[in-house]
This record gives C-alpha cells, sequence and structure tokens, in this order.
C-alpha cells in the first residue's frame, strides 16, 4: 500500500483497482484523449494503465491515483506522480487525466495542487514537472496554473513538447 495526498476540498486519492477497468476505457474513450492518447483505445490497452499504476505504487510507493468525488465516491479520472523520460534524464511528472464530464470543473488543479504538496513534502523531491503536447490546450492551462516555469523540448522521436515544472522552495 502506497502512502496517499490527504483528501481535498472536494476529491480523494486512492489506488488503482482491477475493478476500475471500466472507467478508464471511458476516461480515454472521447475524441480528446483519444487524440493525445491514441494507444489507449482497447480494454487491453486500458488494463495494462492499472497495471503500470500497480507497479509504481510497487516500486516507487506512488503512482497515477485514481481521484473521486469526496461526497459521492464517483471516479473522475487520475492524478499522481510517474517517472518519465526527458532528454535523457528521469523526471519526476505530475500526470493527470478525466472523464469527459469532469473537465473544466477544477478537480484536476485541485488535485494537481495536492500532488505538488506530497511531492515536496513527503517524497522531498527536488523539482516536479509535467509534459504536454503542445496542441493540448487544455492541458496546458492546467500545468500553467500548477508549475511555475515552462519551456519547449524535444522528445527522442523529434516531437516538440512543452515541459513544465516547479522547483521544491529552498529549506530555510
Amino acid at each position: 500500500m502506497t502512502s496517499l495526498p490527504p483528501p481535498t476540498e472536494r476529491l480523494r486519492f486512492r489506488e488503482y483497482l482491477d475493478d476500475d477497468l471500466e472507467d478508464v476505457v471511458a476516461m480515454f474513450d472521447d475524441s480528446q484523449a483519444r487524440r493525445f492518447y491514441p494507444e489507449m483505445d482497447t480494454p487491453e490497452a486500458c488494463r495494462g494503465w492499472i497495471e503500470w499504476s500497480k507497479r509504481n505504487y510497487r516500486d516507487h510507493g506512488f503512482g497515477l491515483w485514481a481521484i473521486e468525488d469526496l461526497s459521492r465516491g464517483e471516479f473522475l479520472g487520475d492524478c499522481g506522480l510517474t517517472y518519465q523520460p526527458v532528454e535523457g534524464d528521469r523526471l519526476l511528472e505530475l500526470g493527470y487525466h478525466l472523464l469527459a464530464e469532469h473537465r473544466g470543473k477544477g478537480f484536476v488543479t485541485e488535485a494537481g495542487r495536492a500532488c505538488l504538496d506530497y511531492a515536496f513534502d513527503q517524497l522531498a523531491a527536488p523539482m516536479v514537472c509535467s509534459t504536454v503536447h503542445p496542441e493540448n490546450a487544455p492541458s496546458m492551462a492546467v500545468a500553467s496554473r500548477l508549475h511555475s516555469s515552462q519551456r519547449t523540448y524535444l522528445k527522442n522521436d523529434g516531437q516538440t513538447r512543452m515541459l513544465f515544472w516547479t522547483d521544491a522552495e529552498p529549506a530555510t
């Protein structure tokens, strides 16, 4: 069992369960999500997403956590921390995904702030980033609210991405 970020005003975090498959399929089953995650087009791929998250919990003690509405326990999407390759480094990334009907309500910004606090307070991370496709305007808006710095970079395959990041506050 991993430790989790504490609940926020409207949300709680939990580890992914095998029973979340239907929700994960739905999370990637709209035109916006498919545009940026075309590989997530089958139940098998979505099952792999859950298994990857569970491996991250086991190997690192954190990963992408399911986020739920605090009052109803309804699955909204996921938000959490994973390691991602960026320019030859292995960076701690804050990632997030929501069911289409829950986008635009501030859930990801709320969950993302809780995950940033968790990364700095519990993991003593020196920096947390988010990598975003430059045409993903909603995700770019969230990342710009969560992080203090940004720049472009090239992935190994030559595709341009935006790198948003926040450095830990210096110890006083």
